[in-house]
């Protein structure tokens, strides 16, 4: 028998009471959800229990039978989901019940805060994303009681609360292992111990769950006309009812839409129903069966670094629950899809080490890209607005498979989308390659902060003149993305951005390079000016409209990837551009005569100095001396007032 002891009220950690405030009072407008949140954890219980024993058999005694129940009491006012899982001992209690969101409070708490503020109606749920979702029981009651007892143990404890500032552990007694939480339910949720309400939640919720769920339900004799149906048990018995069978085991046909999107918030414990699904059965030297989904919206991890971010699916073998998030079944550029993998062909024993080494794992992967490729190809194609939510969602992480997974290029560039100088919106690179003007053997792009900015960009000038439309490339993985993808349709790839861009044969190259003879006296005057800042001074064939450009060398950082890389690493070398001249514009033949009449004049050095001023502003880099830049301004504007 446990030893009873007092029990002594513990604070919850910081800033928990400020989240459960959140969680009870603005996160949902559908309570009903606390059913779904709870079945689900019980589940998870049980699915742990499972794998536990595969090591440890003792753990599971011969004739267990994993179940979940539903126990509505009316005279007590309680709702107790019970389970006979893994369950808790009074450490974890204390550490899974007492600290709200483990990996960052204050994030949740903002998080919470904000999309609270944001959402006019509808379902709001961050819970789940968060590893939070026992709190959900606080929507429909007063204070929650968690009766615990570890798989392995004889020691049962109680953790209660109110929800408030504090809860309360104590040793207690279970009869076996597993939890059981209880629901004192305020006095409007009473609707939750009726036997239609709670059998429609669960079908509605949690049928697909791979295990019994069981109501305890009063049947008195008879029906309400008067006839009795011998065969229906009689007084307080158990009935099953969920179908009980894994979901994605079933044939499609059986399968509605509502039944997927509860499998998918589950697995993702996300409000919102999935944007596209892949439903697949692989038969032959591997067998295995997927349920793949696509979110609406981002994880609130998913730009976090590798190994800080939670990613992958759940993997099955056999139908019993191997391991959540298993990254080896899924690249990391596809971070954001959630699902199920289940596989007859891998051992009940399976490791991470032995997954990382696997050749069905490597079968399953591909089989994984490519179904999700192909529902993305799907929405693009049926749905282009819902593919454009998707891409602003996703799409920054989706172009790192340019970079880290080469052989699927060929599948992902289809699905890029770019905004671009000559659509409105997002355009692929076929509906680019269609349009591309005649004559254009190459696809431009360019590399800025946005597309607004690299919309005025000088560098696109001469490219614009001949009528050649020109991708934005926004993202700051874009950079390493396109070096990945280098073509497409047996059209390069080119930059705009750096100096050696071929424009074609329309007698301007060699137009500049007379002239750029003509101008080597006052490019070697830049040069000697700016050799701090410029590696070479040439004359340019792209400007139309401006003077001068600062281009990139080949392979070079753009200005906006260069600045924010050192931000994170100070001793970054620094970079040396090149400035182009435009021959034909009116200050750079000012400058020219000015170098003719006086070759070292001051005034020549002045203005050399604030047409690279220039340059950095017309690209949107900050200036090296910003007060003496609008000093030189106001000089000349005086000079000529």
């Amino acid at each position: 028998m446990a030893t009873e002891s007092a029990a002594k009220p513990q604070k919850f950690k910081a800033e928990v009471s400020q989240v459960l405030s959140l969680v009870i009072n603005s996160l949902y407008s559908n309570k009903d959800i606390f059913l779904r949140e709870l079945v689900s954890n019980a589940a998870d219980a049980l699915d742990k229990r499972r794998f536990e024993s595969i090591a440890k058999p003792k753990l599971t005694p011969e004739g267990h039978e994993p179940r979940i129940r539903l126990i509505p009491d009316r005279e007590a006012g309680t709702l107790t989901i019970w389970d006979n899982g893994i369950g808790m001992g009074k450490g974890a209690l204390a550490k899974d019940l007492g600290t709200v969101a483990r990996s960052g409070t204050k994030e949740f708490a903002k998080k919470l805060e904000e999309a609270t503020q944001q959402a006019e109606q509808g379902e709001l749920s961050l819970i789940g994303q968060f590893g939070v979702g026992f709190y959900s029981g606080y929507l429909v009651a007063d204070s929650i009681d968690v009766v615990s007892r570890g798989a392995g143990s004889a020691d049962a404890h109680r953790w209660s609360s109110d929800g408030q500032e504090s809860f309360t552990i104590e040793a207690t007694e279970r009869e076996e292992p597993g939890t059981s939480v209880v629901l004192h339910l305020k006095d409007e949720q009473k609707k939750y111990l009726e036997e239609y309400e709670l059998r429609n939640l669960v079908r509605t919720y949690s049928d697909f769950i791979d295990y019994p769920i069981e109501l305890l339900v009063d049947r008195k004799g008879g029906d309400d006309d008067g006839d009795d149906d011998g065969d229906e048990p009689q007084g307080p018995h158990f009935e099953s009812i969920n179908r009980a069978s894994a979901l994605w085991t079933r044939p499609k046909s059986e399968i509605s839409d509502e039944q997927y999107e509860e499998l998918y918030k589950h697995l993702s414990h996300d409000w919102e129903p999935p944007l596209c699904r892949a439903h697949f059965s692989v038969e032959g030297t591997q067998m295995f069966t997927g349920l793949l989904f696509v979110p609406k919206r981002a994880p609130f991890d998913m730009l976090a670094p590798q190994g800080e971010s939670e990613h992958g699916v759940r993997l099955y073998v056999r139908r019993i629950f191997i391991m959540d998030n298993c990254k080896e079944l899924l690249p990391r550029w596809l971070r954001f899809v959630r699902g199920v993998i289940d596989s007859d062909d891998l051992p009940l024993n399976v490791s991470r080490e032995l997954l990382q080494d696997s050749a069905i794992v490597r079968v399953i992967r591909k089989q994984v890209i490519r179904r999700v490729l192909d529902a993305l190809g799907t929405v693009a194609k049926d749905s282009p607005e819902q593919y454009a939510v998707f891409w602003n969602t996703f799409g920054a992480v989706f172009k790192e498979g340019l970079h880290f997974d080469a052989d699927q290029k060929d599948k992902i560039a289809p699905l890029l989308r770019y905004e671009s100088s000559g659509s409105e919106g997002l355009t692929s690179l076929p509906e680019y390659v269609e349009r591309m003007a005649e004559g254009q053997e190459k696809i431009y792009y360019a590399l800025g902060p946005s597309s607004e900015m690299l919309l005025k960009s000088p560098h696109l000038e001469g490219l614009k003149a001949k009528d050649y439309e020109v991708l934005f490339m926004t993202d700051g993985v874009d950079q390493w993305a396109v070096e990945g993808l280098q073509e497409f349709g047996g059209k390069p790839l080119v930059t705009a951005m750096e100096a050696d861009v071929d424009r074609g044969d329309d007698g301007k190259s060699e137009d500049a390079d007379k002239e750029g003879g003509e101008l080597s006296e006052l490019r070697e005057r830049c040069k000697q000016v700016l050799e701090e800042h410029v590696s070479e001074v040439r004359v340019s064939s792209r400007l139309t409209d401006s003077p001068a450009c600062l281009v990139l060398p080949k392979g070079g950082l753009p200005a906006h990837l260069e600045r924010m890389i050192r931000s994170y690493q100070q001793d970054l070398p620094t970079q040396k551009r090149i400035l182009e001249l435009n021959p034909s514009h009116a200050l750079i033949k000012r400058m020219e005569s000015v170098r003719a009449d006086e070759p070292e004049s001051d005034k020549l050095t002045e203005w050399i100095e604030m047409l690279y001023d220039q340059a950095l502003l017309s690209e949107g880099s900050p200036l090296p001396d910003p007060t003496r830049f609008a000093s030189r301004v106001a000089t000349l504007m005086e000079q000529q007032g």
